[in-house]
């Protein structure tokens, strides 16, 4: 990254040069003109503010900015005089911009990629344009910054030593409680992306798969005017949401499960002598398996050993 310096006439660099520079505070801050490449460039998620000076430096020396939607970008370019050319780059055009942006950087131009706010790839469609021009053999660069992730992560007052980021939910009630069984048993902290409208039908159904004992944290429009943090077990948040639709963008952050007591081994045995009760040793080792945390082979040896004691079946 060039040191930051105040503008000087072309004359003085002898040699003229494209107008890329940027306002900070007042000052007019010139920028080069950026390596060839793709760009990663976090944004900030709310407060305009949280923009650090590298990521001012490369949106103004870019030869052009690919971005979500080019009327988010335009108000955060207009806040620092940035006059960098933008062009859209979502979900819905990613098929048919790629290439562009692809051609764009084979022939020596250094492209920004931003997304409407936060870490560009979080939920968005970047990968597979990081991925088309690594595999061409150019530069990728990341500008690392805000993320509505971590800011969750570092305000929810919940362990933070392993998460897990589960993006958003499916809309749709079957499958969003398939996707929640599966969340269910992973030991570590849970974030998740939502939507107000869909909040407190997600959370009812969170704390149905998950338990509704389990601590959460609703973080909704961090860093804004409003940021808010409401905390409490899953059930009550859903109850809370139910009564008051929340509004903005909103983070859920769900504590891991309680961790499992021992199982003693006539806990255990008991167990297994109920499933092989109604199920195959296969059925019943997995069964008990899932129940206890306990080794499969270990409780299939405990099958074999009820089964030739002839207690298999509480016999």
């Amino acid at each position: 990254m060039s040191t930051l310096h105040r503008k000087s006439s072309p004359a003085a660099r002898g040699a003229p040069c494209a107008a890329r520079h940027f306002t900070l505070a007042g000052r007019e801050i010139e920028t080069p003109k950026l390596k060839a490449g793709l760009h990663l460039v976090a944004t900030p998620i709310g407060n305009l503010g949280d923009i650090t000076l590298r990521a001012l430096e490369t949106l103004a020396g870019a030869d052009l900015i690919a971005c979500e939607d080019t009327r988010v970008t335009r108000k955060l370019l207009e806040r620092y005089a940035i006059s960098t050319p933008l062009t859209p780059y979502h979900e819905h055009n990613a098929a048919q911009a790629r290439p562009i942006l692809l051609q764009k950087i084979s022939g020596g131009a250094a492209v920004a990629l931003v997304s409407d706010a936060g870490t560009p790839l979080i939920s968005d469609p970047g990968f597979k344009l990081v991925r088309a021009v690594q595999e061409a053999g150019h530069n990728v660069t990341t500008l690392p910054g805000a993320s509505s992730l971590l800011a969750a992560v570092t305000l929810a007052g919940l362990p933070t030593d392993q998460f897990l980021f589960a993006g958003f939910l499916p809309p749709k009630e079957g499958a969003r409680r398939a996707r929640i069984a599966e969340l269910a048993r992973i030991p570590a902290t849970l974030v998740l992306f939502e939507t107000g409208p869909r909040a407190a039908a997600a959370l009812a159904d969170l704390a149905q798969g998950l338990g509704g004992e389990r601590e959460a944290a609703l973080c909704r429009e961090l860093t804004k005017l409003h940021e808010e943090v409401l905390r409490g077990d899953l059930e009550r948040l859903a109850e809370t949401c139910a009564a008051n639709e929340p509004r903005g963008e909103l983070v859920v952050v769900v504590a891991p499960p309680p961790e499992a007591k021992p199982v003693s081994a006539d806990e255990a045995d008991h167990l297994l002598r109920q499933a092989l009760a109604r199920a195959s040793v296969k059925d019943a080792v997995g069964e008990v398996a899932d129940a206890t945390g306990l080794p499969r082979r270990e409780i299939y040896q405990r099958a074999l050993a009820l089964a030739k004691t002839g207690n298999a079946t509480g016999e």
